[in-house]
């Protein structure tokens, strides 16, 4: 496998939070990437999260942080990111703005550190499980660590 130290690596450790790393093989032909990661892992797909890169209007990104099997409500992210809409930033644009590729796209260690909006469905949890900043490395930690690490907002910004 790859090497293990990437941009978000280094911003958990530069948090001071504990954390594990898992890896898995990536599969580009994957039509659910965070389904299949949590799949080759072997962990409740309810733990293991996805970012999502999303632009807001007026001109501004935010991340977004939510299980992999649900789907990101936009009028939630919008309303809590105080914008008038969102909608899923363009794979490019995400891309440079993060540093990552999309399917390895960190909430933490972004190139540019994006407002961060972690569901709120993370504070039941234990430990949840997100990218690693490459693809098939992922971080295990707990969301008030990543919570702390991204000073991130927690709320409700999953679809139902």
């Amino acid at each position: 496998m790859a090497a293990k130290v990437t941009p978000a690596v280094n911003a958990a450790k530069a948090a001071g939070v504990a954390f594990r790393l898992m890896e898995y093989e990536y599969d580009p032909s994957a039509d659910a990437i965070g389904l299949h990661a949590a799949e080759s892992l072997g962990l409740d797909p309810a733990i293991v999260y996805k970012t999502l890169i999303v632009q807001l209007e007026p001109k501004a990104l935010a991340c977004a942080v939510i299980p992999v099997a649900a789907k990101l409500d936009l009028k939630a992210i919008a309303a809590a990111a105080k914008a008038k809409k969102a909608d899923l930033a363009d794979p490019a644009l995400a891309e440079k703005t993060t540093g990552f590729l999309v399917g390895g796209i960190s909430p933490l260690g972004q190139k540019k550190a994006l407002p961060t909006f972690i569901d709120a469905s993370a504070e039941a949890l234990p430990e949840m499980v997100v990218n690693g900043g490459r693809r098939g490395l992922q971080i295990v930690l707990s969301p008030a660590d990543l919570e702390k690490a991204t000073k991130a907002v927690v709320c409700a910004i999953v679809a139902h």
